[in-house]
């Protein structure tokens, strides 16, 4: 997956219609089992541009989105965001919220 920062995440929210934005710590385990369910989503759904970002650099727009905890992914539909997940239960589950 590719780092985004800010302005690469707005450019997207604005030029797609669904847009993801996943958002982890490094030192999180959480985060790289996470990570790696990511990694398969990102080959499986090739249509729907997906980026990552360490929220340790993010400050702001952790407050602006109230992001509780993370790992956190923002699924964002025509420019809004939608959904917040933070339990990355499967593959499936996150395909699904994608696909949706």
């Amino acid at each position: 997956m590719e780092e985004w920062n800010r302005a690469q995440w707005e450019q997207n929210l604005v030029q797609n219609n669904v847009t993801a934005f996943y958002l982890y710590t490094p030192m999180c385990g959480t985060c790289a089992v996470a990570s790696k369910m990511m990694e398969v989503i990102e080959n499986v759904v090739t249509e729907i541009p997906i980026g990552q970002a360490n929220i340790n650099f993010l400050e702001d727009l952790a407050i602006e989105y109230k992001i509780e905890s993370v790992p956190c992914l923002l699924i964002s539909r025509k420019g809004n965001v939608e959904e917040k997940i933070y339990a990355f239960q499967s593959v499936q589950n996150i395909y699904e919220k994608l696909k949706k």
